[in-house]
């Protein structure tokens, strides 16, 4: 007797045979009724796939990349103080003097003193004394959670109005009673950072902001009746590199953040995709072989992707129509920094904005604090390059009620450029020292070498892609209401 041969989906697979061809080999019979209209691929396709554990693995780690872009830069800056800084929870950065290159961090400034600090609420709620907003000076900044959303704005536009006081940060589930006199604020995660300016009082100096810095004063709730003393880190001289790993240990500190945060019901689809690269609360980091090779080159690809939309999407969301700026401050539709709707979570908007920025407001208003106006292009609309020359005229009469200043980061890493002179800024501060034009207004230059003469006017780069950002400290409503515009940058050579 003749023995018949089956083969079936799973033994075609399991053979080697190309299902589809086996489909696709009698049409009489698929015509005939004998084949499902679906279930199948057309007939003739193939796999593009070779390696499908690899390619998996590569897919969800890239997506993971953009996914946790907020959570990934704020962690940062944790590891960074407590690994090269020697810091612990509640010691608090001081900067003595306004920062330089060695502050390795996402457009950071390098005209106000910055103060920082990290803590966790797995060990009980947390107190944060604010000093009032007084002559001496006052404080502006955010303490955000781990998915870097700010949970309080502090100083004269935050919760405390500028009249200082006792704030109190109590984790996730607490339960107990809230002591009378504190500005409450219930985090959704343990550990949450913050970053303040010390905004120098007219006539003070910048040594008088950093001592008004040192009012501040952070220690756990069950430490209030006898708090310790105070312990203040001043990283001036020293090098703070919080910028996010692009390499393989981007996953490490991806699994740093997980295996501590609770997990949001909207997140849960993700740490499904995270388990299976190795990455799973409550479990030691644990990629094989292949998740090594496949998260190495996806952090790889994501950082390229990140750089390729910023050069084709944001360059075109320009602040002035026929000017080449794009505001810092990115905002959702709902003018908050969430990207979070009734029915999705935009993850490439809210990784664009995350990748160039740190320590957004709660919401942005139409009257901000501050500006920041990105230069991504020239006045004809080129991408600004590595090894080139600009320059930029900044008239006499800027619209800003406190001072301007142009900052250059290097457009890759978004961070401060290291030159022999380390210089990063020129402001309204420095006008008295640099050449003038007639109408009283600078010409500020930008690129590798100073034009003869006018070193005073000039930020160097290094060979480096530039990013000038012009930031408007106290924007006047001729800023704000678009009146005023500010020229483009010019190349000179």
């Amino acid at each position: 007797m003749k023995r018949r041969t089956f083969i079936t989906a799973a033994s075609a697979v399991a053979y080697g045979t190309p299902l589809l061809g086996l489909l696709g080999s009698s049409p009489a019979l698929a015509q005939a009724g004998g084949e499902p209209l679906g279930g199948h691929p057309p007939a003739g396709a193939n796999s593009s796939i070779k390696d499908f554990d690899y390619q998996i693995k590569y897919q969800r780690a890239f997506e993971a990349v953009l996914w946790n872009m907020p959570a990934i830069a704020i962690y940062s800056f944790r590891r960074a103080a407590f690994d090269d800084l020697g810091m612990t929870d509640n010691d608090i950065i001081t900067y003595s003097h306004t920062a330089t290159p060695k502050l390795e961090a996402i457009t950071a400034n390098s005209s106000t003193p910055y103060i920082g600090a990290y803590t966790d609420l797995r060990k009980g709620p947390v107190v944060l004394e604010v000093p009032a907003s007084s002559a001496e000076g006052s404080l502006y900044g955010q303490v955000v959670d781990a998915w870097q959303l700010t949970i309080a704005d502090v100083g004269p536009a935050g919760l405390d109005k500028g009249k200082g006081g006792k704030y109190l940060f109590t984790p996730p589930g607490f339960k107990g009673k809230v002591p009378g006199g504190y500005i409450h604020v219930a985090s959704p995660n343990f550990r949450i950072a913050l970053a303040f300016r010390s905004v120098r009082a007219p006539g003070r100096s910048i040594e008088e902001a950093f001592h008004y810095a040192q009012k501040l004063r952070m220690y756990y709730l069950s430490d209030a009746k006898s708090s310790p003393k105070q312990k203040f880190v001043d990283p001036s001289e020293q090098r703070y590199p919080t910028l996010p790993f692009y390499d393989e240990r981007h996953f490490q500190d991806m699994h740093a953040i997980m295996s501590v945060e609770p997990v949001r019901e909207h997140d849960k689809v993700m740490m499904g995709m995270l388990k299976s690269i190795g990455i799973e609360k409550g479990k030691p980091f644990a990629p094989d072989d292949t998740a090594k090779r496949a998260m190495r080159q996806a952090v790889i690809d994501a950082w390229y992707y990140m750089h390729w939309w910023f050069d084709t999407e944001m360059v075109k969301r320009t602040y002035w129509p026929d000017r080449h700026y794009v505001s810092l401050l990115q905002t959702d539709t709902n003018r908050t920094f969430t990207f979070t709707y009734d029915n999705y979570i935009d993850l490439t908007e809210r990784a664009a904005e995350y990748f160039w920025c740190t320590y957004m407001p709660k919401m942005l208003s139409d009257t901000p604090a501050t500006q920041y106006m990105m230069a991504l292009a020239d006045k004809n609309g080129k991408l600004l390059e590595a090894g080139k020359t600009y320059k930029l005229d900044v008239p006499a009469n800027m619209p800003v009620k406190q001072f301007w200043a142009l900052t250059v980061y290097d457009r890759m890493t978004m961070g401060f450029i290291y030159s022999e002179s380390n210089r990063t800024t020129l402001s309204s501060y420095d006008v008295d020292k640099m050449k003038k034009n007639a109408d009283g207004g600078v010409t500020l230059y930008v690129g590798p070498k100073a034009p003869a003469g006018l070193e005073n006017n000039w930020i160097p780069t290094s060979g480096k892609r530039p990013m000038p950002a012009m930031r408007f400290y106290g924007p006047t409503e001729a800023m704000n209401n678009k009146s005023f515009k500010l020229p483009d940058f010019e190349l000179v050579g």
